[in-house]
């Protein structure tokens, strides 16, 4: 090949290769693209995956999110229908319907993200507003749900639901409408008004609801307070179970103990009899040495070192001493 040629055809390669790799692009499963040509859409947006051409230099491939993208909500101080102040925290799950559609009016997921702040933000306040806590807060079948565990026996879940339901007599009434149902209607008016920048909202929750500052610490009081008065019912309880315990114990152990006393006194009584009734038969054959075998016991038993017996020597403790004839006088 001539040395002048070289370069030229160097160059169409090179200039070949660009626009090859310029018209080319790769489309995956999650993505979906828009073209434009001069700034301008051209054509059907492409939302199946592969390899799709486009006019290099002049065409540009505009590419977009086919997942479910996420929005997070700024925490906000919203009043209630009841004129109770609580900080609302929300999310979002949302997702780009129409590409072409969201090219021309949004752009960006960023700029998508900035619309959102204000049309969601915008209905979770006027929902928020226009319902009490109690809805906010619980769902439908709440109701259900407390018979249910006030059948399964417990007898404190009154207690829990605050004191709400004890000074708002609708609180403790069936709820019509609960946070499903309220989250279910943001979604419908959020949707009336994301269409026109080809966005589908698919779902708004409710994250986290707080009261403000100025509300929360008395709240905590009150719940520290519930939380005492409920604990002081169980020690009285148990105090009262305790005593009657004791009480019955008590009772069962002057019973035992008056039978076991009665017993003892049957058991004496008949051992006393037979005593006696051995003691009558042994005087009966020989009085005479029962009296001098009680004289000697008596001798015996007597240890009184600060006693004093002044007694003559007629007297008849000393008989059979007296009656003792001396050795040395036996014949």
């Amino acid at each position: 090949m001539p040395e002048n040629l070289r370069m030229p055809i160097v160059v169409v390669a090179i200039v070949l290769v660009v626009l090859v790799w310029g018209s080319l692009f790769i489309v995956s499963e999650t993505e979906q693209v828009v073209i434009t040509q001069w700034g301008r859409p051209v054509g059907r947006p492409i939302t199946e995956a592969g390899l799709h051409f486009k006019v290099p230099l002049i065409q540009k491939a505009n590419f977009f999110e086919k997942r479910v993208l996420k929005w997070d909500g700024s925490p906000n101080q919203i009043p209630t229908r009841d004129k109770k102040y609580i900080w609302v925290d929300t999310t979002a799950r949302w997702r780009i319907k129409d590409p072409l559609l969201f090219l021309q009016r949004v752009g960006t997921v960023t700029t998508a993200m900035s619309r959102l702040d204000g049309i969601i933000d915008s209905v979770v306040r006027d929902h928020v507003s226009n319902n009490r806590l109690v809805e906010l807060v619980r769902s439908e079948g709440w109701e259900r749900a407390r018979e249910s565990l006030l059948e399964a026996g417990l007898g404190d879940y009154q207690i829990m639901m605050g004191d709400e339901a004890e000074n708002d007599p609708e609180a403790s009434a069936v709820l019509a409408k609960g946070r499903e149902k309220i989250t279910r209607e943001m979604v419908a008016d959020a949707s009336r008004l994301l269409p026109e920048f080809g966005i589908e909202i698919l779902d708004i929750r409710i994250k986290r609801i707080n009261y403000v500052q100025t509300v929360q610490q008395r709240v905590f009081e009150r719940m520290i307070s519930e939380r005492k008065r409920i604990a002081a019912q169980y020690r009285s309880e148990g105090e009262g179970e305790r005593a009657a315990i004791l009480g019955q114990m008590e009772r069962d152990l002057a019973r035992i103990q008056s039978e076991a006393y009665r017993a003892a006194e049957e058991i004496r009584g008949k051992a006393d009899a037979q005593a006696t009734r051995i003691y009558a038969e042994t005087y009966g054959r020989d009085p005479e040495f029962y009296q001098f075998y009680q004289t000697l016991d008596f001798y015996k038993r007597y240890e009184n070192p600060r006693g004093l017996f002044v007694m003559g020597t007629d007297a008849e403790l000393f008989r059979y001493l007296r009656d003792r004839e001396p050795e040395g006088d036996n014949p």
